[in-house]
């Protein structure tokens, strides 16, 4: 509450998605309500894996919120992004409050005697959905803005090489000098949306992309092809590798003729390939659908592991 601010932008760390902030807060000043939600209509088979709403299609007042209901609800979800008054903070200290004067009067079982030292009680934080969104719909106090724009979370690793792909197709439109361009005799080819950074360096005889994303000092060798994939600072991908559905952590290392690769199915625990900080992958080795902790040295072939 620095500097008195008037709204206040809340989002959920794991949201990919184009962010309307200026248009949300536009709707939110015209609404003139304490809260404004980010939603989006899905289908209604995936809809009960988030908070469903129910909101007037006329004055997009919040009139009905369920977090992740049993039954079906609606197809509109929250997309866990938010602007806020700071009057948001009134109803987080109401319902605070209303739970400790609930506390001193509510008989304490032997068993959360027992655990009291260990365990959190449910007084030691406020849910922003349940305890928040759900009891001020229909109040006049919450609205929603929707997006037409693309909508992710990122719930497993492979998710991120999704969302990676979201934003290299909205550079295309919103920022396109950013993706790379091989319009030059000695550059390398470049296929689809692919981001490289300034200080990176790409062996012209290189395949790139598409959905390929290449972060500062990295360096691409000769005869290189690198598919889906995100390439982190300081990385060296050596001649004739094959990189494919994979993140390549900071500092790795892929030998020659080496593969590191995954399958490419984004909702799987181990749908694509993570090499971690400093990982050396050496000459000829396939790497398929695992996840390597870093400052780990790989000279056999693995697949479908977790190397610790």
């Amino acid at each position: 509450m620095e500097e008195n601010p008037v709204n206040i932008f809340v989002m959920n760390c794991d949201v990919c998605c184009s962010f309307p902030l200026s248009d949300m807060l536009a709707a939110h000043l015209k609404y003139k309500g304490i809260g404004t939600l980010l939603v989006k209509k899905v289908s209604a088979e995936s809809a009960s894996e988030f908070g469903e709403i129910v909101a007037d299609a006329e004055t997009g007042e919040l009139l009905h919120y369920a977090e992740k209901p049993e039954t079906f609800v609606s197809e509109w979800i929250n997309c866990g992004v938010y602007i806020f008054t700071p009057e948001i903070f009134l109803a987080i200290q109401g319902v605070a409050s209303e739970r400790n004067n609930h506390g001193t009067l509510r008989r304490v079982s032997s068993f959360e005697a027992l655990h009291f030292t260990t365990k959190s009680t449910q007084a030691d934080f406020v849910r922003l959905d349940q305890d928040i969104l759900t009891p001020l719909a229909g109040k006049r106090k919450l609205y929603t803005y929707e997006t037409q724009d693309f909508w992710e979370q990122i719930k497993t690793p492979g998710m991120s090489l999704k969302c990676s792909s979201l934003y290299l197709a909205q550079y295309r439109l919103t920022a396109p000098d950013l993706l790379a361009k091989g319009d030059k005799s000695n550059s390398a080819k470049f296929v689809g949306d692919v981001y490289v950074h300034p200080s990176a360096k790409i062996h012209h005889t290189a395949k790139v992309g598409p959905n390929v994303s290449i972060s500062g000092s990295a360096r691409i060798g000769p005869g290189v092809r690198l598919i889906g994939c995100i390439i982190l600072d300081d990385v060296e991908i050596k001649e004739n590798a094959l990189i494919s559905h994979s993140i390549v952590g900071w500092k790795s290392i892929v030998g020659r003729w080496a593969r590191v690769q995954g399958v490419g199915d984004y909702t799987a625990k181990l749908g694509i390939t993570i090499l971690g900080e400093d990982v050396q992958v050496e000459d000829e080795v396939v790497v398929t659908n695992c996840i390597v902790l870093p400052h780990k040295t790989l000279n056999l072939s693995v697949h479908d592991e977790i190397i610790l």
